[in-house]
């Protein structure tokens, strides 16, 4: 399935219904007074997330939602029956903005907790409601309230543990192929991942974490530069990022500089989150070459970038180096999972 993570729709909740002009007319009654019922209340525009949807590919075939109005008011103090709400499934982790202003309306992270996004109008009353000690035959109602409409602006944020960065072909979507059951494209030239990629790694029994393998990022990516913008965001809600430098560049100390400034300039945030550096591509060194790396460039990462950055040399192919770098990745998150990210509390019909 396609992967889209940006949509914009148009929602539109159901009027509600017209109350009821009726007076009671039986054999013995022949001026019963006003029984007109009120009118039934329009149908909602309800969100719902679901952890099985990975894209907003839906909401490009289809961009209009409405809501049925709800029924008018009938005689014998009868109610309009009340239409049924709508609901579109979105992905966990979508985040709703006002499409004219922007403003986040709702930030769907729980699955299954319903949103009322637009509101169905009220049912007008009846003119049995108008009726008074002055007024006893009224042929008063009220037309329904009209039901909330709204443009939105649905923009998908992956919900991850770990984090994958690194520059195209830095071997981000082989590791994740590697430690989790996630099987991304792999191949030996640029870009060749085009889509965030998700995987469910097993520490052991009953420990286990999700890892997000982002796209690959460039200089210039907080600017939009090869997509940058659009692949950075999914990374804002990981917890742990894990940078992989690829071990036969020229300068491996200043590619995870420019990552690291590319994340402070899109958010900085970002670089306040617990990170672990990856060297990759041993498999492709010599052993000397390997005891230089180790006797220099290991030291030099685990030191200047920032004191305390766990750092591993590691071989995918060869699954070497592995199982220490996700024991790591494990023990980065124990404190990050006792807390939850703020989110917009939802909305609840009156």
């Amino acid at each position: 399935m396609k992967f889209i993570d940006t949509a914009q729709i148009r929602v539109k909740a159901g009027d509600g219904g017209v109350g009821c002009v009726s007076f009671r007319r039986e054999k013995f009654v022949p001026r019963g007074g006003p029984d007109g019922g009120d009118g039934g209340r329009g149908g909602d525009v309800v969100l719902l997330p679901n952890r099985h949807m990975n894209t907003l590919l839906d909401f490009h075939y289809k961009r209009v939602y409405r809501a049925d109005r709800g029924e008018h008011g009938l005689g014998s103090r009868k109610t309009g029956k009340s239409a049924e709400s709508i609901v579109l499934q979105v992905p966990v982790g979508t985040i709703v903005k006002d499409a004219l202003t922007g403003g986040v309306l709702a930030d769907l992270v729980d699955e299954g907790r319903e949103h009322v996004i637009a509101m169905g109008g009220r049912g007008g009353r009846g003119n049995a409601a108008f009726a008074t000690s002055t007024n006893q035959a009224p042929r008063n109602y009220e037309q329904g309230t009209p039901g909330e409409e709204r443009d939105l602006l649905l923009e998908l944020k992956l919900l991850a543990d770990v984090g994958l960065v690194g520059f195209p072909n830095s071997g981000k979507s082989t590791l994740i192929s590697v430690i989790s059951a996630a099987k991304p494209k792999i191949a030996d030239y640029p870009f060749t991942t085009l889509v965030p990629n998700l995987g469910i790694v097993r520490v052991e029994e009953g420990k286990s974490f999700v890892v997000a393998d982002i796209p690959g990022l460039i200089e210039g990516a907080h600017q939009g530069k090869g997509l940058g913008t659009q692949f950075l965001r999914h990374i804002e809600r990981t917890r742990v990022l894990v940078f992989l430098i690829d071990v036969t560049s020229e300068t491996p100390l200043e590619d995870y500089l420019i990552l690291l400034n590319e994340l402070k300039s899109f958010n900085a945030e970002l670089i306040r989150k617990p990170r672990i550096v990856a060297l990759t591509k041993a498999d492709v060194l010599t052993a000397e070459q390997l005891a230089e790396i180790a006797g220099v460039s290991f030291r030099r990462f685990k030191t200047k970038p920032k004191p305390g950055v766990p750092t591993f040399i590691i071989s995918a192919i060869k699954r070497e180096g592995i199982a220490p770098l996700v024991g790591e990745m494990w023990k980065a998150l124990q404190p990050r999972r006792k807390t939850r990210a703020p989110k917009v509390v939802t909305r609840k019909r009156a």
